[in-house]
């Protein structure tokens, strides 16, 4: 596989387009979308939102308005860059007909982390990239794998319709979770992975470890605990990471709370010493962009266990590779898969690894 190292990437198009650019979205995607256009010196023409969200506000100088009132001004023939992210079908939905009707893209920027997935990237990673493709245990996972670097260079939002698959698939299919679960939960947030896991065991467990940092996070998942599992379950008040330690942490009370260079300093604790030799059958990562640092964190866990893997890999622009090398660094027996859910840009995309 050549990685498509001759195809034009996204900003590179967009740097040489003479039509007017617009931006649907405003918020953390779209700043970070503006600070890669002046570095390519892309031009904006205007900033549009969804009908119930255009209230005329200014987002970075532009007015927010409809995009009746965009092609009002510049007419239909115009570039519209897709810029936030979204899994709801009604709003996938109305993503796949503006492409329908007009030239559309989603660039992907990095949720964590500075490096973009541009031809210089894909150049300085080429070995990386061969060796995590080749990594990956059947066909799906090597479209999802092509597709990815395709939709990331190109942004084009086609690649990801053409390799998703709904997340049942890898439950049922992958993981195959049953009712003896020993269950770690990095990155817990509410509960709802736990929920999701119990959908599939008629609620049953043997034991389930959720870590969550975030104080408000925290506590709707103990409410869920308390309610639910009538308290059946341990919560962990830390982040994950490779060792027990102090990190600072950006408080955001969603999913997005994330290790930051300043905020509050909170706890991060290794699955290691968590657990202190207890089993582990089913290991959950989604720790918004520490995910190789968390998985380092359970090496010896893994090694004793060997517990199904759900980690997500789509938080830096190295994930895609580094999380399969690293999975098959700590357990070479592994098989490692990777399944793209219905989402824009790239989000959900998930590393799913079972021991034979």
């Amino acid at each position: 596989m050549k990685f498509y190292q001759e195809t034009q990437t996204v900003w590179e198009r967009l740097a040489a387009e003479t039509r007017p650019i617009a931006l649907y979205g405003m918020g953390d995607g779209a700043d970070k979308i503006l600070r890669v256009f002046e570095q390519y010196g892309i031009r904006a023409s205007a900033v549009f939102a969804s009908d119930g969200f255009a209230r005329g506000n200014l987002f970075h100088g532009f007015r927010v308005g409809t995009l009746a009132e965009v092609t009002a001004q510049f007419g239909e023939d115009i570039v519209i860059v897709i810029s936030f992210a979204s899994q709801r079908p009604e709003v996938l939905a109305l993503m796949y007909a503006l492409e329908a009707h007009y030239d559309v893209v989603a660039p992907d920027v990095p949720v964590a982390g500075h490096e973009l997935f541009d031809r210089a990237f894909v150049r300085q990673h080429a070995d990386e990239l061969h060796r995590a493709y080749d990594l990956m245990a059947d066909a799906q996972s090597r479209t999802v794998f092509e597709q990815t670097v395709e939709y990331k260079l190109t942004g084009n939002i086609a690649c990801l319709r053409a390799c998703e698959s709904d997340k049942a698939e890898a439950f049922t299919a992958l993981l195959r979770p049953t009712p003896q679960e020993r269950f770690v939960d990095l990155g817990a947030y509410n509960g709802d992975t736990i929920r999701e896991l119990l959908d599939y065991t008629d609620g049953q467990f043997a034991s389930i470890t959720a870590f969550e940092p975030d104080r408000k996070n925290r506590k709707k998942l103990q409410k869920y605990i308390d309610d639910t599992l009538h308290g059946r379950a341990t919560v962990v008040p830390a982040g994950a990471w490779s060792c027990d330690h102090t990190l600072y942490f950006a408080q955001r009370a969603g999913r997005n709370s994330a290790v930051s260079g300043a905020g509050e300093p909170v706890a991060v604790r290794s699955v290691d010493s968590v657990l202190a030799g207890a089993p582990c059958t089913f290991l959950k990562l989604d720790v918004e962009g520490v995910e190789r640092d968390a998985l380092y964190g359970a090496r010896e866990t893994i090694a004793r266990c060997r517990p199904k893997l759900n980690l997500a890999a789509y938080h830096r622009s190295d994930d895609l590779f580094a999380l399969p090398l690293a999975v098959h660094e700590l357990c070479p027996s592994y098989r490692i898969y990777l399944r793209h859910h219905p989402y824009v840009p790239a989000w959900d995309t998930n590393l799913y690894a079972i021991s034979p």
